[in-house]
C-alpha cells in the first residue's frame, strides 16, 4: 500500500519538510504526471510528496 501527500506547491512544502527534519529518501523528481519525492515518517512508512502536473 502506498501513501500520498498531495500539495499545490511542491517546492514550498519540500523546503518546509526538509527544514523540519523530515527524512527524504530521494531527490525530488519531475515526472510527466507531476513532481514527487519519497519521504519516510516516524514509523518507517514511505510516503510520496506529490504535486500533480497541470494540464
Amino acid at each position: 500500500m502506498g501513501f500520498f501527500l498531495h500539495t499545490d506547491d511542491f517546492a514550498r512544502d519540500h523546503a518546509r519538510m526538509t527544514a523540519a527534519g523530515v527524512t527524504f529518501l530521494e531527490e525530488p523528481r519531475h515526472e510527466p504526471y507531476g513532481s514527487v519525492a519519497v519521504f519516510q515518517d516516524l514509523y518507517g512508512n514511505r510516503w510520496d510528496l506529490l504535486q500533480p502536473a497541470t494540464a
